[in-house]
């Protein structure tokens, strides 16, 4: 290859680095000096040889073997003799280490039980128990080998309660150093996942007073996390959180029967003078972890929100907190924090708290994620609270909506329907539709309505725009996909009551032309609503919707076009009205009687009764010609209410069984009223028939 032009022949040709040929004769003449020297010192030694350790001299005859490897290598002789010697005497080096038998034995019964489906049942017992009898009393000379730790996680997975509690109790004083070892760290897993106190117990007072030499320790932060966040208790979480405040936390630990918290305010209305060292202690233990990109951990998160929740409005100590979260340019930190409790009201906080640009740069940070939080028990908290924040809707509609819900209207039915089904996604779209309902936020999502209300009152400074515009700016932005997915995929929909109540949400309070959507919803009243049941089938078909609690619901709700206002007494139908009596009718026409005698007879109901029907003389007709079959039916016992009975008598005849009687000083119970038989949907339709 010529030289690059400019080069000159001698430039491209040197190498850099390349001794001299001076600087190898120096270095060979050095070499051969050394050797020299050495076997002279082996050839005086020769006596202290024999008196060596069996390990050194191995270690000795090894070295020496593999020069003379290397020296008959060089000089053409055959080094497979060689290399089985340098074998051989590798294997006595292991052999000569403490409990290499023991070791050995364990890790080939590790072999045979780490395959379970290979392994009977007996043989495993009695592997199990040969295993325990090698390593009960040595557990800690296993523990810190790499390749003996293995067999004691074995043991403890086939162990009784008792062979645990053994092991954990020989471990005791140790867990902290398990805790910073690459393989033992996982034995304390093994220990904790079986949820007894007693380990528990005898584990996690381990760590006290070591939490700050823990948590920056690459192997044991997250087993210190770990118990943390999955077994520790309240107390025990609070002694741990308790470090993060300063040296004297974690060497005088707080003694006595006094609650230990590790709430922040409640220490400084104590002891105010503590409220700068504290405070000061707090900021550099988690900046610490946070430049060491460190940012995963519950226990930071929670350390964090404590140092929150006590900074001053407007101040110095404020402002620096803030420009920590926002320096990390990844963005890591603000993501693990919307997985966690503490941390994803630490950033609601921070959304309501921040001006304009703060809640873009947070809001730009969580792009691609945000399905993903939709789902999460916490993370979906920041999405409510970017709605209730965020005054530029436009900006929240196109960087929430289209990850949520999809990118192209009709095209994504499948996420939505998802998204319907799901106890945390379903709230991030009903909650612009339903606000802070009990339906929507059940006794689970107890803690969302208390941060809610926390954001409501801090955004009356922080933003301009009035709540409900913005509410009805968000609403606008996603009604065409709701609409869309709900006319694609009806019969998915309302095969559950969440996707009832989703339907229901979107044809109410949805803005734009809705009757492809009714239409579709409508359709899936189709078909004799009649219960079949075939013991030759292989499978359960669904029920009819009208034979679902959910599905009659639905449809009594889009009849009376609105949902029951309790303060005004009445409907609050919405504008313009859906006139849903007149899209569903000529569905259920031809089984009208029967969904008038069944579980959904109050559809019927509610069609008698909306002001928009155009049919009602027909239908009132046709029930007229099967007024014996609805006299029958507002008699009779329903099903639910012979299981209701049924569940009723067992439940007493167990009580009578146990014996139990009313212990003396409490009060009576009250006497069951009367429960009435018969459907009451039918009943109010005979009435309705008696005045027409």
């Amino acid at each position: 290859m010529a030289p690059k032009a400019g080069v000159s022949h001698s430039a491209t040709t040197k190498r850099k680095g390349v001794p001299s040929e001076k600087q190898h004769g120096d270095s060979r003449a050095k070499k051969a000096k050394f050797v020299e020297d050495e076997v002279e010192s082996d050839s005086e030694s020769g006596e202290e040889l024999a008196e060596m350790p069996s390990r050194l001299k191995a270690d000795y005859e090894s070295k020496k073997l593999r020069d003379n490897g290397e020296a008959s290598a060089s000089n053409g002789q055959n080094s497979r003799e060689n290399h089985l010697k340098q074998k051989q005497l590798a294997q006595e080096r292991k052999a000569a280490k403490p409990l290499a038998d023991e070791v050995a034995r364990a890790k080939k019964l590790w072999e045979r039980l780490r395959r379970k489906s290979h392994v009977p049942k007996e043989e495993r017992l009695q592997l199990v128990d040969e295993l325990y009898g090698i390593i009960t009393g040595r557990v800690k000379d296993f523990v810190l080998k790499h390749d003996a730790v293995r067999a004691v996680q074995t043991a403890i997975k086939y162990s009784t309660p008792t062979q645990r509690k053994q092991i954990a109790k020989e471990l005791a004083g140790t867990y902290a150093q398990l805790a910073e070892s690459r393989y033992a760290k996982f034995l304390i897993g093994k220990l904790l996942v079986q949820n007894d106190d007693e380990i528990r117990d005898l584990i996690v007072p381990e760590f006290y007073g070591k939490v700050r030499k823990l948590i920056n320790h690459s192997e044991a932060s997250w087993i210190l996390d770990d118990v943390y966040r999955g077994v520790a208790t309240k107390e025990q979480k609070a002694r741990l959180l308790r470090e993060w405040y300063g040296p004297e936390f974690a060497i005088f630990q707080q003694t006595g029967e006094g609650e230990v918290t590790a709430d922040l305010s409640k220490i400084f209305a104590a002891e105010p003078s503590k409220r700068a060292v504290v405070m000061r202690y707090l900021f550099d233990m988690a900046n610490n972890l946070i430049q060491k990109k460190l940012t995963g951990f519950t226990i930071l998160h929670d350390a964090m929100l404590q140092y929150f929740l006590n900074l001053k409005p407007e101040s110095e100590e404020l402002k620096e907190f803030v420009e920590v979260i926002k320096g990390d340019e990844a963005g890591d930190l603000l993501k693990n924090m919307a997985f966690t409790k503490s941390g994803a009201r630490l950033v609601c906080l921070l959304l309501a708290n921040g001006g304009a640009k703060d809640r873009k740069q947070i809001l730009k940070t969580y792009k691609d994620t945000f399905q993903l939080m939709a789902a999460d028990q916490h993370a979906h908290m920041i999405i409510l609270a970017a709605y209730d924040t965020i005054d530029d809707t436009v900006l929240v509609s196109k960087t929430i909506f289209p990850e949520i819900l999809g990118k192209s209207e009709g095209t994504d039915a499948e996420n939505v329907v998802f998204i319907a089904n799901d106890l945390n996604a379903r709230i991030t779209v009903c909650y612009l539709f339903e606000g802070m309902t009990r339906s929507l936020f059940p006794a689970s999502h107890a803690a969302d309505l208390e941060i809610l209300k926390e954001i409501h009152e801090i955004r009356q400074k922080t933003s301009k725009k009035d709540a409900e515009i913005r509410r009805k700016e968000l609403v606008g932005g996603m009604s065409l996909q709701l609409l869309a997915a709900v006319a694609a995929a009806p019969k998915e929909l309302v095969a559950t009551s969440f996707g009832c109540q989703f339907a229901t949400d979107v044809l109410l309070s949805a803005v734009g032309d809705k009757k492809s959507a009714l239409e579709a919803i409508a359709s899936t009243a189709g078909g004799d609503p009649t219960p079949v049941v075939q013991d030759d089938m292989p499978f359960t078909p669904l029920p009819h919707i009208s034979l679902t609690p959910f599905g009659g619901k639905m449809f009594k709700t889009l009849i009376a076009g609105g949902r029951f206002d309790k303060e005004a007494g009445a409907v609050k139908r919405v504008d313009p009205p859906l006139e849903f009596a007149d899209i569903l009718y000529p569905v259920i026409k031809e089984h009208a009687v029967q969904w008038a005698v069944g579980p959904s007879s109050f559809t019927i109901v509610g069609l008698l009764e909306a002001p928009d029907f155009s049919s009602k003389q027909e239908l009132l007709d046709t029930l007229k010609a099967s007024k014996k079959l609805l006299q029958k039916a507002a008699t009779e016992e329903t099903a639910y209410q012979q299981a209701r009975d049924e569940a009723a008598k067992a439940k007493d005849e167990a009580a009578k069984a146990k014996g139990e009687k009313a212990k003396k000083g409490k009060k009576a119970p009250k006497q069951d009223v009367p429960k009435s038989k018969g459907n009451q949907g039918t009943k109010l339709i005979l009435d309705m028939l008696k005045k027409a």
